[in-house]
């Protein structure tokens, strides 16, 4: 009988614990470091990525959303065969679909992928030697991304985000003004320019609630 009391006062918090959620809006800002292009890699570095979204969770914890995401590579002029300066501006637009649970009270996970365009422009005083103001790129944009989230009130929340966008472009170094192929195999040109991004997020919940409120 006492076991049987015990069980059961165990299992009161746990139907208590998570918060129901429904829209909410986030910003999302990380630092962005390449992978897999190596000319990119080399003579790209990332400073800043930016993304802020609406997003719309249905009570199995399935969410879909919509926002927009920018990003900014600097020159990495210590590592380009002669001086060149600027950078390259990632302006995208994106649909995502995840799920999104709070498994305690204040802590949750959003796990989901974001699909859509990026429209990348190149400014470099090289390029403008050449008589070229901008050199755009456009393709699509794939992120799969992971949030840990941890809620201090019933209407915000802080994350942690670990994500890796894909933008679908290769990347070669003429395309920041430099003369040749700089060394390297021409095979590494078509590979996807890809980045793991690191940073954090904020979240605020339009009609969030505790389940012990119900």
């Amino acid at each position: 009988m006492i076991l049987i009391l015990n069980l059961g006062f165990l299992s009161r918090p746990l139907m208590a614990q998570g918060m129901e959620i429904d829209d909410s809006f986030t910003l999302e800002i990380g630092l962005p470091n390449s992978f897999v292009n190596k000319p990119f890699k080399d003579f790209m570095q990332g400073l800043v990525s930016v993304s802020p979204y609406y997003q719309y969770t249905l009570e199995k914890g399935f969410a879909f959303g919509a926002g927009a995401h920018y990003s900014y590579f600097a020159v990495n002029e210590f590592n380009v065969p002669s001086a060149i300066y600027g950078g390259m501006h990632c302006l995208g637009g994106f649909v995502k679909l995840g799920y999104e649970k709070f498994w305690r009270e204040r802590f949750g996970t959003d796990i989901g992928v974001k699909f859509g365009y990026m429209h990348s422009m190149i400014k470099t005083d090289a390029l403008f030697e050449d008589g070229i103001r901008l050199n755009v790129l456009q393709s699509i944009y794939i992120e799969p991304n992971i949030g840990l989230v941890l809620a201090s009130d019933d209407s915000n929340s802080y994350r942690l985000t670990i994500a890796y966008p894909f933008y679908g472009f290769g990347f070669r170094p003429w395309d920041i003004g430099v003369d040749g192929n700089a060394g390297y195999e021409t095979e590494e040109f078509d590979r996807t320019s890809s980045f793991l991004i690191v940073g954090f997020g904020y979240t605020h919940y339009f009609n969030g609630k505790s389940s012990a409120q119900n």
